[in-house]
């Protein structure tokens, strides 16, 4: 019987799940899908290795109530009553923030939760979630392998000066620097670069991850030179709900002189800000391009000219630009972000084909831009079955 690996992905509001061969690097799963609408509606989505979708009563009777854990422990009965082709031998997890200590992926222990639940506090909206899937399985199959994959572990080739922010020594010392994340996407990109940019692949490149969640990486011979994101996934671009990078000012005046506390400054900035914050309508780029109120279009533009600034500041980290990858939701299937966000780096060489653009092509570049320009669909899945298969 084949093994399997089963793999995890445990946003805040979504589980995405795949099976991957626990043996042959590149086969595809036997099956992916998706609990989504976690916290309102939970609704759940699969399909198997033909592409077939799959009409199933996982979720019966689950409501607003059911957390992570729950749903987890649903998911993880369905797939063991399932024909898959083989048994479930292992289990692989992204986990947003591995800190100092975990620079790549491990086989998890009591040890290493221990120190994963020290994190919480870095990363609230994700790592709570990630440890809660660990949980449920450990607790139906505890003789079960976990492997937790780090979405820092990729930033940690970075120089010391990418890593620094201007604090007392002694802050620095204890951990707080810069770590960014979205590493296990940036791995995956790093891996196919050659298939798209041959030799070039190992230039100075900057991967723009877009999505609800959205940061860039500045990559150097395929390795993180510096990154938007830092010390929290709050940094950087513009995002769905998240202000990324403010004025600490702001934050000060808020509590201050608004009357904010600490929760409610976190709400303000994790839950309210950013796309949602800007137009007062939605989170979702889609809705936003769909909508003719002004102030939609303004939330587009402010999320255009904040990713066009962070990549001309990547740009100078590598000391030229060679190529840019668009990928994630936004970068994979907005034409519109890619063009808005090229035409402000004109300055660069970057020359956007525009009947490519709008096909969504791989490579949306013109032949005489100094600067290529590719759409590269992510697969964060794969690189946490790559990484399970290794270690089990």
């Amino acid at each position: 019987m084949t093994d399997l690996i089963l793999v995890l992905n445990a946003g805040s509001s979504s589980i995405k799940f795949a099976l991957h061969p626990a043996a042959g690097s590149g086969r595809k799963p036997a099956l992916t899908g998706e609990i989504g609408g976690i916290g309102t509606a939970p609704q759940f989505k699969a399909r198997n290795a033909g592409g077939e979708s799959l009409d199933t009563e996982v979720l019966a009777g689950a409501d607003a109530t059911a957390d992570h854990a729950a749903l987890v422990a649903r998911l993880l009965d369905w797939l063991l009553a399932g024909e898959w082709g083989g048994r479930i031998s292992a289990a692989g997890h992204r986990v947003v923030h591995g800190g100092r200590q975990f620079d790549g992926p491990v086989l998890i222990d009591a040890k290493v939760m221990q120190a994963l639940e020290q994190l919480v506090p870095l990363a609230p909206l994700h790592q709570p979630h990630s440890l809660a899937a660990i949980r449920a399985i450990a607790e139906r199959l505890p003789e079960l392998p976990q492997v937790a994959c780090f979405d820092t572990a990729f930033h940690r080739t970075q120089p010391r000066l990418a890593q620094l922010f201007a604090l007392p020594r002694h802050l620095s010392d204890e951990g707080i620097i810069r770590y960014g994340f979205h590493g296990l996407s940036y791995h995956y990109i790093a891996g196919v670069l050659p298939d798209h940019l041959g030799k070039r692949a190992d230039g100075r490149i900057i991967v723009a991850h877009l999505g609800n969640g959205a940061s860039m990486c500045a990559m150097k011979e395929r390795r993180s030179i510096a990154t938007s994101m830092g010390f929290t996934a709050l940094d950087g671009l513009m995002m769905g709900r998240r202000s990324g990078s403010i004025d600490p000012g702001v934050l000060i005046h808020l509590q201050e002189n608004k009357g904010l506390d600490v929760a409610a400054v976190g709400r303000l900035l994790y839950s309210e800000s950013g796309l949602y914050g800007v137009s007062g309508i939605s989170n979702d780029m889609r809705d936003l391009e769909a909508s003719a109120d002004p102030h939609a279009r303004e939330a587009i533009d402010l999320f255009c000219y904040r990713a066009a600034l962070e990549l001309s500041s990547l740009a100078a980290a590598l000391e030229g630009l060679d190529a840019i990858v668009f990928t994630a939701g936004i970068g994979e299937h907005s034409e519109m972000v890619r063009r808005l966000v090229c035409a402000r780096l004109s300055w660069l060489g970057v020359a956007l084909d525009q009947t490519a653009n709008e096909a969504h092509a791989n490579r949306i570049s013109t032949t005489d831009s100094a600067v290529d320009v590719l759409v590269i669909p992510t697969d964060e899945e794969a690189v946490i079955a790559e990484a399970a298969r290794h270690l089990i």
